[in-house]
């Protein structure tokens, strides 16, 4: 897999601190790149225009993703989820698909709502993505596609899925939600597998308000899905395939337009937060990270790390309530994982998720985004230390 990147911010002590980390919520996630006056002009020009949809801004975004990405095709669509619905039944697929379950659910309902069956497929320890190895036990003569997934903007495995789904003579799919501007050495995510789609929801480092882009390298695939997001019509009122509507207005377009210049340095502050973190919160025991290849580029959508209990003194549920205390907005994605949700459970193949249980159980999301400052920053990774005294306290004995 290659070397793993590390940070090279100095480590500083801890800091004591009275009372809660922050007087009001700090939350997890604050919107990116949202325009300002040239967004309320945008929306000037669309109502003046006329055309809320299919029209000059949606094309123009498609326009710069795709020179952005080096891809040949971007098709807009109305959200993320709608995409992977629509880029799998474009490739007419039947039988199963192999899948992570350490993943939002969205990715498998896409699979669902195509009539296919969901295989879950376990993940690495390290990089928390797709476990190639798992993804090899699966592959049966069942199989119809690969759908891999990005997990918090950490690029997959991508080439050597992309040698077993060409061993195995099935497409691959990408599930990029969490990776828009991510690398995977030297090529843009974007440029593998038949279709990798984006999110530009809320959460993201490009925002549409709501909305989705698929990338494809395949001029029949990307025709297929602009008639497929417009209810299956190509134009002539005659549609060859069941399609939605998943068109993305010009609203959400002109919004998404403008937060994408400034992507780069996006995900270059975001590094450096999880940079800072993982220098200060490295230091105490039972506290791990998701690894990063050195030769990739992850966009930092999510930090997350793992609290190993018999080390740290406390489960990662206590940890969760102490932060929260702090005033510390936190979460645990992805809980439960999505073999163990009700509507997957039994489904597919059920031999056991070890590392997908095991991550799934122990991770702990903190705050990150490029606004966030270097001083909440260590604020947060105070309020782990307090807790980490604590955890500690109990785990040797000591009295509270």
């Amino acid at each position: 897999m290659g070397t793993i990147a590390r940070c090279g911010i100095e480590r500083s002590e801890p800091v004591g601190r009275r009372g809660r980390a922050f007087d009001t919520l700090l939350p997890i996630v604050s919107p990116e790149g949202i325009p300002d006056e040239q967004f309320v002009q945008d929306v000037r020009r669309i109502l003046e225009s006329r055309q809320l949809t299919n029209g000059t801004f949606v094309r123009e975004l498609e326009r710069a993703a795709a020179s952005y990405l080096g891809v040949p095709y971007c098709v807009a669509v109305s959200s993320c989820t709608l995409g992977l619905v629509l880029a799998l039944a474009a490739l007419d697929l039947r039988g199963e698909v192999i899948l992570p379950s350490f993943t939002f659910h969205a990715t498998a309902h896409a699979v669902a709502w195509n009539g296919l069956t969901p295989v879950f497929a376990d993940c690495d320890p390290r990089t928390f993505c797709i476990d190639p190895n798992s993804v090899r036990q699966r592959i049966t003569r069942k199989t119809a596609a690969i759908l891999a997934v990005h997990l918090f903007g950490n690029p997959a495995s991508v080439l050597e899925l992309e040698d077993i789904a060409r061993s195995a003579g099935v497409p691959i799919v990408y599930d990029g939600a969490h990776a828009f501007g991510g690398k995977a050495g030297e090529r843009q995510l974007g440029t593998f597998g038949t279709a990798e789609i984006f999110s530009f929801s809320p959460t993201k480092l490009v925002v549409a308000g709501e909305g989705g882009l698929i990338a494809t390298r395949y001029r029949t695939i990307a025709k297929r899905l602009r008639a497929a997001r417009n209810y299956g019509d190509a134009g002539d009122g005659d549609p060859e395939a069941r399609g939605l509507n998943a068109r993305m207005s010009e609203f959400h377009a002109a919004l998404a337009l403008g937060g994408l210049g400034g992507i780069e340095g996006r995900i270059e502050r975001r590094n450096r937060i999880r940079c800072r973190y993982e220098s200060r919160l490295g230091q105490i025991p039972g506290i791990r990270f998701q690894q990063i290849c050195a030769a990739n580029r992850s966009t930092c959508k999510d930090f997350s790390l793992i609290v190993e209990e018999q080390q740290f003194g406390r489960n990662r549920d206590w940890l969760l309530g102490v932060l929260r205390q702090e005033n510390i907005d936190v979460r645990r994605y992805f809980w439960p994982p999505v073999h163990r949700q009700k509507l997957y459970r039994g489904m597919g193949d059920t031999r056991p998720l070890p590392v997908t249980d095991y991550l799934s159980d122990r991770v702990v999301n903190l705050p990150i985004y490029s606004s966030l400052p270097d001083a909440d920053v260590d604020l947060v990774c105070e309020a782990v230390f307090r807790a980490a005294d604590v955890a500690g306290a109990k785990a040797t004995g000591a009295g509270l």
